[in-house]
């Protein structure tokens, strides 16, 4: 009598329950930059980032992976910030007349200042500062993928405007310009020192931070340090 066997079933992957909702994805995404911006990169688990997001931890694997690859998929959602910094500098550095050291200077600030338009964009500007301030070497190898092409390419457009200065004297003029801006996105001590009149972040303040950083550079750049 033939032996009666049960066919062989494939085992299916196991999905979290709610896994196929693109809401979800998304509200682990914001509760990422709110958590890395607010405390770091190192100081943040999963777990917490499930628990803000209000989904199971299982649901955080199954979208991101590790921690490291949901750091990198916040830079990514916002990279067009990056395109858009890029945009206006070749139309500063291509247009017909003379490209001028404020329009290059603009089109480094506005797009980050536009940022605080939306509680998800003043998250993702305070992560950057923060990392930027706060080197570790996980933060560092996903800011250099996105932020050093970017880096090169307004020095090259600052050495451009002043091929008489060594090259690597641009790029100590341009981390003293990112240094102001950083500390503009992320300080709020300013409402204190001016005694309740000035907002942290302020948009008025804006022409300000741009003619501050024109001028600082412009000092900086004025001639070879070697002629000083």
């Amino acid at each position: 009598m033939p032996v009666m066997t049960t066919p062989a079933v494939r085992p299916r992957s196991r999905t979290p329950r709610g896994a196929a909702r693109p809401d979800r994805r998304q509200a682990i995404l914001l509760a990422a930059e709110k958590l890395f911006a607010e405390q770091g990169y190192h100081a943040v688990s999963l777990r917490q980032i499930a628990a803000e997001a209000e989904v199971p931890l299982a649901l955080v694997g199954y979208y991101f992976g590790a921690k490291h690859e949901l750091f990198h998929a916040a830079f990514e959602r916002w990279s067009p910030t990056i395109d858009a910094r890029l945009a206006l500098l070749r139309e500063a550095t291509t247009d017909r007349k003379r490209p001028t050291l404020r329009r290059i200077v603009q089109a480094f600030v506005d797009p980050v200042l536009a940022l605080r338009a939306s509680a998800e964009g003043e998250y993702y500007a305070m992560l950057v500062a923060r990392e930027l301030a706060y080197r570790t070497p996980d933060a560092d190898r996903v800011l250099a993928e996105y932020f050093d092409p970017m880096a090169h390419a307004f020095i090259d457009a600052l050495h451009t405007l002043r091929p008489d200065v060594p090259r690597a004297q641009v790029a100590w003029a341009y981390q003293f310009a990112m240094g102001a801006l950083l500390h503009h996105i992320m300080d709020h001590r300013v409402q204190r020192l001016s005694h309740g009149e000035n907002a942290p972040h302020d948009p008025a303040a804006a022409p300000l931070l741009i003619d501050f950083m024109t001028a600082g550079i412009d000092a900086a750049l004025k001639a070879p340090l070697s002629q000083r």
